[in-house]
């Protein structure tokens, strides 16, 4: 089967330069179908890891989302920008003398109030809707932005290399954190906290939840029906999995509820996966009665 008639999860390897919409609309026509999407975007600036849903797979996406992420970044401290990143506009530098006084110990302190759960403000050209509109569109249109603070969690923000660059101090870093966390504006709050101001040269997802971009593809040449990831093998790697019999399997796809008393695994979401090794969808179980989540139709037919 070509790729166009498969369904599955596509892992892409952004390269600088262009939105991620860019690299959905490009891997429509290698995929050879309009049904791509995405879980969740990267900045123009930024690179690394897209998760992608071809066909019927666009509907694990909700559940992909919302997974942990990992970034190498690198800020630069002694200047602040429109944008908190390297395509915005100078709206401030540091004092003669500010940058050159910054020390390792200095760093880390201002970073440790940036770690753990923490409240962060989303940079105003964040993809966040105001009014029905993105905030980035209203920013870069002039209008002041002002978005709520909301909690989220960094679980590691770690120090790799620091060097002078002119007037300004880069800084890489790694980050693990919670899915909306901002890498801009710990960039932003860094340099607020350090007093010389703070933006992002550099940003790379390296990771979201159990998917590398080292297993990416390269956006230019990859093949897309080589490279697609299995819906039931990346279920699998989400959640528990339940063995269906054939039975089960078109019971469930006709959106009937499953009994099983010997059932002892947690609620769920849990991977349905036919004897065949295909997944048949996503369910939950309340107590030994599990209800379809989504189910996933077969590649080639069409739900």
């Amino acid at each position: 089967m070509s790729a166009a008639g498969r369904s599955g999860i596509l892992l892409v390897d952004k390269p600088q330069g262009i939105t991620s919409h860019d690299a959905v609309s490009r891997t429509r026509k290698r995929a050879g179908t309009r049904k791509v999407g995405h879980a969740g975007t990267l900045d123009p600036m930024a690179t690394g890891l897209l998760v992608l849903g071809i066909n019927s797979s666009t509907r694990l996406l909700t559940y992909l989302v919302g997974l942990d992420k990992e970034y190498f970044a690198t800020i630069r401290l002694g200047a602040a920008t429109s944008t908190d990143d390297a395509e915005g506009e100078v709206t401030a530098t540091a004092p003669p003398g500010a940058v050159a006084a910054i020390d390792a110990a200095a760093i880390a302190a201002a970073l440790e109030p940036l770690t753990g759960e923490i409240s962060q403000v989303p940079s105003s050209v964040s993809a966040i809707k105001v009014d029905g509109k993105r905030a980035y569109t209203l920013a870069r249109a002039g209008e002041a932005v002002e978005l709520a603070a909301r909690t989220v969690t960094v679980s590691a923000l770690e120090v790799l290399d620091s060097r002078t660059a002119g007037d300004y101090l880069d800084v890489d870093v790694r980050v693990e954190c919670s899915s909306g966390t901002y890498i801009r504006a710990i960039a932003r709050d860094l340099g607020a906290a350090l007093g010389v101001g703070g933006h992002l040269t550099a940003l790379r997802r390296t990771r979201i939840g159990p998917f590398s971009v080292a297993d990416a593809a390269d956006l230019e040449t990859m093949d897309v029906a080589t490279a697609l990831l299995g819906p039931a093998d990346v279920a699998s790697r989400l959640f528990d999995t339940y063995p269906l019999t054939e039975s089960q399997a078109i019971d469930l796809g006709h959106g009937k509820r499953l009994v099983d008393d010997g059932w002892s695994g947690g609620a769920g979401p849990v991977a349905a996966i036919a004897p065949d090794g295909r997944l048949v969808g996503l369910i939950r179980f309340d107590g030994h009665t599990a209800k379809p989540l989504v189910n996933f139709p077969t590649d080639g037919v069409t739900a």
